[in-house]
């Protein structure tokens, strides 16, 4: 098992007021440095059809992001693993949610893209007064809820705390 460290920021700025939150990337991920970069994950997908947009590159994916108000991250700064595989995650160490909330006051939710993701955060900041919600898991592994059915969860998300 090897050590890795997040290989990339998080996608954010004054303008976010939500931000989603996956436990690490993939290797996929790590490879395309880009969230989400596994091709059969959903949440871009998802994105596209809940917005009616195409969004062809990684960096039409973040300039999409940063104007509509929508940030990107993960829990987990640094991690032992061997696969992509959340259970495979040990010895997380989690990226500072303390000072990134302090440093972008505008966030009004965390949507967590997993169990993972929605655990780790609340095993290290359970104090830490933010909404929180748990939305299903857009990773190909997820596959008992239909697409559909993950897309309607997101759409009510953001509906519920997106003002742009």
């Amino acid at each position: 098992m090897n050590t890795y460290s997040h290989p990339f920021p998080p996608i954010i700025n004054n303008n976010t007021q939500i931000l989603f939150l996956g436990s690490f990337p993939s290797i996929a991920s790590f490879e395309q440095s880009f969230y989400y970069a596994h091709p059969r994950n959903a949440f871009w997908p998802i994105l596209e059809e809940i917005f009616n947009i195409r969004l062809e590159t990684n960096e039409a994916k973040k300039t999409f992001c940063l104007e509509k108000g929508i940030g990107l991250w993960d829990v987990i700064g640094s991690c032992e693993r061997s696969n992509s595989s959340d259970t495979n995650l040990k010895n997380c160490i989690p990226n500072d949610f303390e000072k990134l909330l302090r440093d972008y006051p505008n966030i009004r939710a965390l949507g967590f893209t997993g169990q993972k993701s929605y655990d780790l955060f609340r095993k290290h900041y359970k104090d830490l007064e933010v909404e929180r919600v748990l939305l299903p898991s857009t990773s190909p592994a997820h596959a008992a809820m239909k697409r559909e059915e993950k897309a309607q969860s997101y759409k009510d998300f953001l509906d519920k705390f997106l003002t742009v």
